[in-house]
């Protein structure tokens, strides 16, 4: 095996894929790594140290060799999606599942053994790797979290495109885009990846596996066009050319909707050319892999282009979230870092956008998002032309609101995924739901009247007396039965059917650290009691207080905090505190728990 020079600082080693080599003087950065083989060969172009590897993605080809780059000293940059296939690849291949396993996703080709990363890539935006200057850009499709790299070098717009592609007209792996039982998401986003790097107008592209292409539009118009071609033969996406050209529709001249994300995003359009986008989370999406690992999940941008170039949109300004999960907030911090969006939090569940893992909810965003404005409930705001009132919402999640505004003509309310569009009531227990949630929303709609409800999964629907009235049966129904089916009389938990909370859920601590856990527990009695809380930890550990008490009124919630100290040794992934409850000498058990994370 020998390096291929392809111009004056940029060489090609083929290996278990392609590895390429810009040089700078002395160092180089490598895109890709496969066996490591390359290490041996650098002394022939001049080559003494590897300064970044940069990762496409997580194949083991692509990277199997990665422990010689890292004893050779260089840093390893991987995709953000993908960063726990490289950083903790013991603990994914403990947590797999392999029995009854409906999970056709590529994610086992991947490093049996995990090696230290030095970051993420923050896609979108230039970025220097000692000398060398290159863009990461999402390109789904060969393994949800790929990412491609845009550079100039020796005066030639290049494009390393991973496993992209592999040829004209060719990709190097079909199986790898099935991303889930008989499903052709990663196929979709094959083609809409491919279309992307054709706007982007590169003058070369470099795959991992396959030729160097020296006539881009070519071949990816060509792969795009089979790629079609086998998408039409399935009888699946088959709107997906209109839906990358127009993913956007007019549901007033300043109010717009996205037609093509998975929970719909909505855009408020200022005259100035300032938007506003209420929740985005996964842009563009053609079907959910299998599993919910980060590596299944990731938010890119692909139809901000075509908002700004359509709709004269010069920036957008704001984003705003209905509510905390992950198909409605994933994509907030990358418009953040790209866009310069400022993300206002409602004050109800801000503390869930910045410190996720201190609850046990489900849907959670894997990152902190921080929040540059902290919206109060119930009072107006002014953005641009617009003002603005931001509701609470229980029902979906308690960490909700609506998000009411005034737009041509129109009051149009937010209302994430309280309902659907047959005004069914779309309530999950341990989003921390309460019986009477449904009443209150009913209420709400009743005295704000809207004219236009944008859901979060099925699009705009009127509101009108005959729904406000459907939904304060349907509430007062729900709630009825609820208090008919449960014994809440004797043990009033309300319809989540518990007591106790522990935060934060996740800790991380080094063997030997002190850390404080805070409970939150509710009074289920039918009178005042007192209410007692103990943490039960492992053998070796040490918390105070042993036990703590409260006297609460029926159903008031109060807050008592305990001081844990782990025993120095040997560190645990994962640590199960327990929380036990009695109130007035009835015992309830370990009703809650608590993870805690031993380095």
């Amino acid at each position: 095996m020998q390096i291929q020079q392809l111009s004056e600082h940029l060489y090609r080693f083929e290996d278990t894929c392609n590895v390429y080599v810009i040089r700078a003087g002395t160092d180089a950065v490598l895109i890709d790594f496969g066996s490591g083989a390359v290490l041996q060969e650098l002394p022939e172009i001049g080559v003494s140290r590897v300064t970044d590897v940069l990762m496409t993605h997580h194949h083991r080809d692509q990277g199997q060799g990665l422990p010689l780059a890292t004893a050779a000293g260089a840093r390893i940059w991987v995709p953000h999606a993908e960063q726990e296939l490289f950083d903790r690849a013991e603990q994914r291949w403990l947590a797999r599942d392999v029995a009854n396993n409906y999970n056709t996703r590529e994610d086992r080709f991947s490093l049996v053994t995990s090696i230290p990363i030095d970051g993420t890539f923050v896609e979108y935006v230039p970025t220097s790797y000692g000398e060398i200057t290159v863009t990461a850009i999402p390109l789904p499709g060969h393994t949800v979290g790929s990412v491609g790299f845009l550079a100039t070098v020796d005066g030639v717009d290049v494009a390393f495109t991973g496993d992209l592609l592999a040829g004209h007209g060719k990709v190097w792996s079909l199986a790898a885009t099935q991303w889930s039982y008989a499903g052709p998401e990663g196929l979709a986003m094959t083609w809409l990846s491919l279309m992307d790097v054709r706007d982007r107008a590169p003058d070369v592209l470099l795959p991992s596996h396959g030729p160097v292409m020296d006539d881009p539009v070519a071949a990816l118009e060509d792969t795009a066009a089979r790629v079609r071609e086998l998408l039409d033969l399935r009888n699946q996406h088959l709107g997906l050319t209109g839906r990358r050209d127009e993913p956007f529709e007019s549901l007033s001249p300043h109010l717009l909707y996205n037609r093509s994300s998975h929970a719909r995003s909505y855009v408020l359009l200022s005259e100035s050319g300032k938007a506003l986008v209420v929740d985005f989370g996964y842009d563009f999406e053609a079907g959910l892999p299998a599993g919910t690992d980060r590596a299944a999940r990731r938010p890119w941008l692909y139809t901000v282009p075509a908002l700004k170039r359509q709709f004269g949109v010069t920036s957008i300004d704001v984003a705003i979230p209905t509510h905390y999960h992950d198909d409605h907030v994933a994509g907030f911090e990358l418009l953040r870092r790209v866009e310069g969006t400022e993300v206002w939090g409602p004050e109800n569940f801000v503390d869930v956008l910045q410190r996720p893992r201190a609850y046990d909810l489900p849907c959670l965003w894997y990152d902190p998002i921080e929040v540059d404005r902290v919206v109060p409930l119930e009072q107006p705001l002014t953005w641009e032309e617009y003002e603005i009132v931001l509701h609470p919402l229980p029902g979906h999640t308690l960490y909700a609101v609506a998000i009411e505004i005034e737009v041509d003509g129109r009051r149009v309310v937010a209302t994430g995924d309280q309902i659907d569009d047959h005004g069914r009531l779309n309530y999950v227990y341990q989003n921390r739901f309460s019986a009477s949630d449904y009443r209150v929303t009913a209420d709400l709609f009743e005295r704000i009247r809207p004219d236009l409800l944008l859901t979060g999964h099925w699009g705009a629907i009127p509101c009108d007396d005959r729904l406000v009235t459907t939904l304060k049966e349907r509430g007062r129904d729900l709630e009825r039965l609820h208090r008919d089916l449960l014994p809440l009389d004797d043990t009033d938990f309300d319809a989540e059917g518990r007591g106790l909370w522990v935060r934060p859920y996740h800790t991380d601590i080094v063997a030997g650290q002190s850390f404080e856990l805070e409970v939150e527990v509710r009074n289920p009695a039918p009178e005042a009691e007192e209410v007692e809380v103990a943490l039960v930890v492992p053998d070796g550990w040490q918390v105070k207080p042993p036990r703590a008490q409260l006297e609460l009124e029926p159903g008031e919630h109060g807050f008592t905090g305990f001081w844990l100290t782990s025993p120095a040794g040997e560190p645990d992934p994962r640590v199960v505190v327990a929380a036990d409850l009695t109130v007035a000498h009835r015992r309830y058990g370990q009703i809650a728990e608590a993870l805690v994370h031993v380095r």
